[in-house]
């Protein structure tokens, strides 16, 4: 609302003219002595209430914006009450139930948190179905949801890569296509959910799976159409939205479009089953830095050549005009010397920012195994190619400019239609199928994702298991081994927690290979020295 409003104020209550010095006339006087004219204030600029009103009333177009602004901005307001009372709820639990004080709950780690919902569970029979909850139940009711979304990301299930003439494989995946995929599958009055913990009966049953297919299809053709019908009003909202977000931090700070950042493709593809928001930001932190470096180290010659090129004419430049500055301060009321001077600064930091150190060494197998080591997921083919531009631009569809992200925010309007109305829909009995597949239910929690019970039985991968550990086949086993490598984060997070039988074999397996490998490395002292 904010937005739209301040917008239309500039549009419409703003007398340019006047700013610019162009006609000075003084709107705001009423009487009394002559205005200076030799100096332009801002009451001078703004146009009296009523001709400003005038101006909104003539232009229809945006006394629609401010309808919709408007609109929107109450939607927002009853979910912002709504959420309000979960979180008082949620207050008085934590306070009478886990007798935890509001003002001490930053002292407790989730773990504690944890242990003290699973005590309470074993008194007071919480939930009914069961007497005992586990840290895995726990885990499913909060991020059931979360974990189909990895799932059909692990399974390349939803039509996010896209192959493009000039540019090659991309990857789009906005946080508005995000919204309208959680709107079909999940809580949307046509989702497959019936609600929060219940998956429709039809979509467990192999008979109606085409029928049920044929009206995903329509529903996501249909949503996509309502897409296109509200894009320009989209579109002008979220120019706007990154204009008045972005364009002080870039004046500020020019080099921070060239900053990285996790891409939420990125973030799906990473992500563990059964791994909470909070656990999966620490670990990408963790990988931030020798991700960092790693994309650095791929330096281009002729760029490094042009940017220093460029620098030195721009600060040549720049230097003779802050020289001048200095000398009298005149020279500031030449028009657009301060454009100049400002645009000058802006055109220096960005070309610095594509001149490497000359005096840093870089090994990129080395930063990617460091990177792998909080990622945890790298697939086969970079083993070995770290120095291959195929392999840097797969990174950089997990890593990516944050430039890149708020350009394909900007085109999400517009491309979050068609995906909608032209690629999704052929995949509607896939979607279908694999939520019949695998979804499971258990006591106590309702319909969750089969891979999120981590079951190296049913959904390992034999490459990572020993022979006769896994009956999956290669449609129900997990890709890069996500089973294997979300137990391992699942029970080293959770160490109480009991896992099945044959997980449990494959972590006494894995701990033996572990000390094995310790066992017969080399002593740190020996590594030093070489």
């Amino acid at each position: 609302l904010f937005v739209v409003t301040f917008t239309t104020f500039l549009l419409c209550c703003v007398e340019y003219d006047v700013l610019f010095a162009n006609r000075p006339l003084n709107h705001s006087h009423t009487g009394g002595a002559a205005p200076d004219r030799s100096k332009v204030t801002l009451p001078d600029a703004i146009l009296p209430a009523p001709q400003c009103a005038q101006r909104i009333r003539a232009r229809g177009w945006v006394i629609f914006l401010l309808v919709m602004a408007a609109v929107f901005w109450l939607y927002r307001l009853v979910k912002v009450l709504c959420s309000l009372l979960s979180y008082w709820e949620i207050r008085t639990f934590y306070i009478k139930a886990l007798n935890i004080p509001s003002e001490g709950l930053c002292n407790y780690s989730w773990q504690e948190v944890q242990a003290r919902l699973i005590s309470l569970q074993r008194w007071q029979q919480m939930c009914v179905h069961k007497r005992e909850l586990t840290e895995l139940d726990i885990y499913h009711r909060i991020l059931r949801f979360k974990n189909y979304t990895v799932a059909m990301v692990n399974k390349s299930l939803l039509p996010v890569r896209f192959h493009v003439p000039l540019l090659g494989p991309i990857v789009f995946l906005t946080q508005g296509l995000k919204y309208n995929l959680e709107l079909l599958l999940f809580w949307g009055p046509g989702s497959l959910f019936q609600n929060k913990w219940s998956l429709r009966p039809q979509c467990k049953r192999a008979g109606a799976r085409r029928e049920l297919a044929r009206r995903l299809a329509r529903t996501m053709v249909l949503l996509g159409l309502a897409n296109l019908l509200l894009c320009p009003c989209v579109l002008v909202w979220q120019l706007l939205y990154a204009f008045f977000s972005y364009a002080e931090v870039i004046k500020r700070e020019p080099g921070s479009l060239g900053a990285r950042r996790w891409s939420l493709y990125g973030r799906h593809y990473l992500r563990h089953f059964n791994e909470l928001n909070h656990e999966l930001q620490a670990r990408l932190s963790r990988g931030y830095k020798p991700a960092t470096k790693y994309m650095n180290s791929f330096t281009s010659p002729l760029l490094t050549v042009l940017a220093k090129n460029v620098g030195f004419f721009a600060g040549s430049i720049l230097a003779v005009l802050i020289v001048l500055t200095v000398y009298d301060e005149d020279v500031l009321t030449v028009q657009h010397i301060l454009t100049a001077i400002t645009l000058l600064g802006l055109v220096v930091t960005l070309a610095r920012s594509f001149i490497p150190d000359e005096h840093t060494v870089w090994c990129p197998e080395q930063l990617l195994q460091r990177v792998l080591a909080h990622v945890h997921y790298m697939p086969d083919h970079w083993q070995g190619n770290a120095s291959r531009s195929e392999t840097r631009g797969e990174m950089a569809q997990l890593f990516q400019y944050k430039a890149v992200f708020i350009l394909e925010e900007l085109l999400s309007p517009i491309l979050t239609p068609l995906i909608l109305i032209f690629a999704l829909p052929a995949r509607a009995l896939d979607i279908v199928d694999f939520f019949r597949n695998f979804t499971v239910e258990v006591v106590g929690v309702g319909d969750i994702c089969s891979f999120a019970q981590l079951d190296v039985r049913n959904h390992g991968n034999p490459q990572w298991l020993s022979a006769g550990q896994t009956e999956a086949s290669v449609y129900q086993q997990a890709e890069n081994g996500k089973t294997e490598l979300s137990l391992m984060h699942f029970a080293i997070t959770n160490p109480r927690w009991q896992p099945p039988p044959p997980s449990e074999l494959f972590l006494s397996h894995l701990k033996e290979k572990v000390q094995q490998d310790a066992a017969a490395a080399p002593p740190a002292q020996c590594i030093l020295a070489e």
